[in-house]
C-alpha cells in the first residue's frame, strides 16, 4: 500500500511541477509593463561580484567574528 501512495505523490508532484513550468513562460518577461523603468544591465564581473564574491566575503567575515569573539571555556589544543 505504501508503494501506491508514493507513486501517487510522485505523480502529483511531477504534474504540478510541469503545470507550473508551462504556466510561467519566460517570454512574458520580455514585455514591459506600464511604469517599468529597468536600469542598465550588470556586466559579468559585477554579476559575479554581487552573487558570488559578496556572499563568500560576508560568510568569511561572520565566521571570523564568531571565531574571534568565541568566549567558550573549552581548553585550547596543545602542540
Amino acid at each position: 500500500m505504501d508503494k501506491k501512495n508514493a507513486l501517487r505523490a510522485g505523480a502529483v508532484t511531477a504534474g504540478s511541477t510541469l503545470m507550473m513550468l508551462l504556466m510561467t513562460s519566460p517570454a512574458l518577461a520580455v514585455t514591459h509593463d506600464d511604469g517599468d523603468d529597468p536600469g542598465a544591465g550588470l556586466s559579468v564581473a559585477q554579476t559575479l561580484g554581487l552573487y558570488v564574491g559578496l556572499p563568500i566575503l560576508l560568510f568569511l567575515v561572520i565566521a571570523g567574528l564568531v571565531m574571534v569573539l568565541d568566549k567558550s571555556d573549552r581548553p585550547q589544543a596543545q602542540g
